[in-house]
């Protein structure tokens, strides 16, 4: 089976290098007219560059079709205006990677709010504006693809990145319920968790691993999480060539009666509580109170 994007209209944030351009590179050579969306700032978020322009160049060298915009993520207006911008050039936006992201890594003691505030901005709440952006247009068109951009320090922690953690697994969290409220609009959004060189990790990975985890082989889920026979919901990890899924589950629990509900009474079925034997995937925030209320009944039962 062949992928292709002919027809298609795709967005791609923080696309001047690293993963982004990967992304839009792919994308192009399967028929997709391309916005390369960059500020083209510094990994802090600071600075600008004409990279997103140097991106676009490459594509149409190679016979794509594409459109620079240095816009920044976290601007609802200038976000808008990208979007509309791309509807009166190529009629509509059926994709969008929310890629673009910033770097300030400290431990949480020596992080200040500022760099906490600022991090979750960029990537949080600058993939929510880009999202609301395009929103609209997909459900009008019925037909959508939504890739958030998520991390393995948000899904399992990672010392100094406190405040990239918090954003990474909150986009997660924004992915489950835009998959629900755009089921019907044939709207899919899934989440993929990268491991790459680029340089947001350049000085963090060693030089022969930083080689081996190029953007390129991350590219292929990305270009498949926002194809038209994508899944929904999902959030993948990929790097290297090697490529996983990753679940928020739920174990079966425990019920107590009401004279054990107490700390103690927690305590003393730990065990029970955490036991993975027959964890599900919940499809919705609303099956864990479902467990719960069937737990309960059995109980009283």
């Amino acid at each position: 089976m062949t992928i292709s994007f002919e027809d298609k209209v795709a967005i791609v944030t923080g696309a001047g290098g690293g993963l982004g351009r990967a992304y839009a590179l792919d994308l192009a050579s399967r028929g997709a007219k391309v916005v390369v969306n960059d500020l083209g700032g510094s990994r802090d978020g600071t600075g600008s560059s004409d990279a997103a322009q140097k991106v676009v160049e490459e594509i149409e060298a190679a016979g794509g079709t594409a459109m620079a915009n240095g816009g920044s993520v976290t601007e609802a207006g200038q976000m808008n205006e990208m979007v509309a911008k791309t509807r009166e050039a190529w009629g509509g936006v059926h994709i969008l990677i929310n890629n673009a992201g910033v770097l300030r890594d400290k431990s949480f003691a020596k992080m200040s709010v500022e760099d906490f505030r600022f991090v979750v901005d960029v990537h949080l709440n600058g993939s929510a504006v880009c999202t609301k952006a395009v929103w609209e247009t997909m459900r009008e068109q019925a037909y959508g693809r939504i890739l958030m951009t998520a991390s393995s320090t948000g899904l399992y922690g990672n010392f100094g990145q406190a405040n990239y953690g918090a954003a990474k697994l909150g986009l997660a969290g924004f992915t489950k319920t835009l998959a629900i409220e755009g089921a019907k609009y044939n709207i899919k959004c899934n989440t993929i968790a990268p491991i790459a060189g680029t340089r947001m990790t350049e000085d963090i990975m060693p030089p022969e691993m930083f080689k081996a985890l190029s953007p390129e082989n991350v590219a292929p889920a990305a270009v498949y999480l926002v194809a038209e026979d994508a899944p929904t919901n999902m959030i993948v990890g990929a790097g290297g060539g090697f490529f996983h899924a990753a679940y928020v589950t739920h174990t079966q629990g425990v019920a107590l009666p009401e004279d054990q509900r107490t700390a103690e009474g927690v305590a003393d079925v730990w065990d029970q509580i955490i036991d993975r034997a027959e964890e599900f995937v919940p499809q919705s925030g609303a099956e864990q109170g479902a467990q719960a209320f069937k737990k309960l009944q059995a109980l009283g039962g």
